[in-house]
């Protein structure tokens, strides 16, 4: 099982829980199913249910991780290898509403980061990214982490990219 861990500094300093993302298998993904995205946000990022599917489909170039702070499952993410434009792709970062605003979502990223290094699939350095225009926090996140606007969109989504060196 693929396990990556982050300790997490709160505002005080003090260490709060590990961040830690396990590939979402028979055994976790009901607990996927139970995240809930906050008021709003659903026009930002999709279910973790759509996004299983989508994981089932492609199966062969992508892993579905769950997001936990010690045993709770926090969050989702995927992270997809596109062997037509041989990048890694990241689709469907999520926090559940009730642990958002921890610092979460960037240790998920930098996580993602760790394990899309690793090469998992193909030797790409490039990482991938679309986001919603309207999306502020998302997108000052994305930035904070060194991706930048690629000009390409689709509808109300705007492609951000990193390369890793």
């Amino acid at each position: 099982m693929m396990i990556m861990k982050e300790i997490i500094k709160g505002k005080e300093g003090k260490a709060m829980s590990d961040i830690i993302l396990k590939k979402i298998d028979e055994n976790n993904f009901v607990d996927a199913f139970h995240l809930k995205l906050g008021e709003g946000q659903e026009k930002y990022v999709s279910n973790p249910i759509r996004s299983l599917a989508q994981a089932y489909v492609y199966y062969h170039q992508c892993t579905p991780f769950g997001i936990y702070a010690d045993e709770t499952m926090v969050g989702y993410v995927m992270v997809i290898y596109d062997y037509d434009l041989e990048e890694y792709d990241i689709w469907h970062l999520m926090i559940d509403c009730a642990y958002q605003h921890n610092g979460y979502g960037k240790k998920a990223m930098e996580a993602c980061l760790d394990y899309i290094k690793t090469k998992p699939f193909g030797a790409s350095d490039k990482v991938a990214l679309t986001c919603n225009k309207e999306n502020a926090g998302a997108l000052r996140l994305y930035h904070s982490l060194g991706f930048q606007e690629t000009g390409n969109t689709d509808e109300d989504e705007i492609e951000l990219a990193l390369m890793l060196s």
